[in-house]
């Protein structure tokens, strides 16, 4: 079986085009009809989400950490409870490829890390999406790390305790501690998944506000950002 994890604090307006994306992902004949179970850890949500969830099939667990990490560990037991073999992650703003869950299957690694494309810039100026295709390098080999394009087998992810309890960088620091303990890491470029600009970021430090520094640097408002996070072979 696989596993799909999904953290969510108040997605109801995002995460059903999400779940319906991981659905056609699921039922790609490259899988074989491989069970695939997608849990939605809420993290104190107060709006619709568990419904949203609930009418797209996904099985939901609640925590109240306000916490990225504690909700993808959250997601990741549950799955594992499940006999889950392999472990997908990705977030509540992000669309997945039909070909997602079935090229992660076959990567041949202990673990997978993917890219992220931007669909939708809202009011990001052009300077902004160059600068970001020029640190966002999209090929094999890359060394990128995403919550929201990342997978690895269930024994790699046992073997180095799972997600921390983080508020941000639980995937920077999941990714150190699998390369750390010999783990075997795919970086590539493919699958890559459709993800968020959106302003208002869930986890401080996250994507989007990676993206607002970005902006403030390359409009001369912001120091330079650090380099492209490097995890040693």
């Amino acid at each position: 079986m696989i596993g799909v994890i999904v953290p969510a604090h108040n997605e109801a307006h995002a995460i059903g085009r999400c779940l319906a994306s991981i659905a056609v992902a699921a039922a790609h004949p490259g899988l074989g009809r491989e069970p695939v179970l997608v849990v939605v850890a809420l993290d104190a949500c107060s709006d619709a989400t568990e419904a949203v969830c609930t009418q797209h099939g996904a099985v939901t667990v609640a925590v109240d950490a306000q916490c990225v990490g504690a909700a993808r560990a959250a997601a990741a037991s549950h799955v594992l409870a499940h006999g889950a073999r392999w472990i997908a992650s990705t977030d509540a703003d992000t669309a997945v490829p039909q070909d997602w869950l079935w090229r992660q299957s076959l990567c041949g690694a202990d673990a997978f890390c993917g890219v992220v494309e931007v669909e939708d810039w809202l009011d990001y100026p052009e300077r902004v999406r160059t600068a970001f295709s020029a640190r966002e390098i999209v090929q094999d080999g890359h060394r990128h790390i995403h919550g929201a394009n990342l997978g690895m087998s269930a024994a790699a992810y046992l073997a180095v305790g799972g997600f921390p309890a983080l508020r941000t960088g639980e995937d920077v620091a999941l990714v150190e501690a699998l390369a750390g303990n010999g783990a075997r890491i795919a970086w590539l470029a493919r699958p890559a998944v459709a993800t968020s600009a959106r302003r208002t970021a869930r986890a401080p430090h996250g994507f989007s506000g990676f993206l607002r520094a970005l902006e403030r640097e390359v409009m001369g408002a912001g120091p330079p950002l650090l380099p492209v996070h490097v995890v040693a072979d």
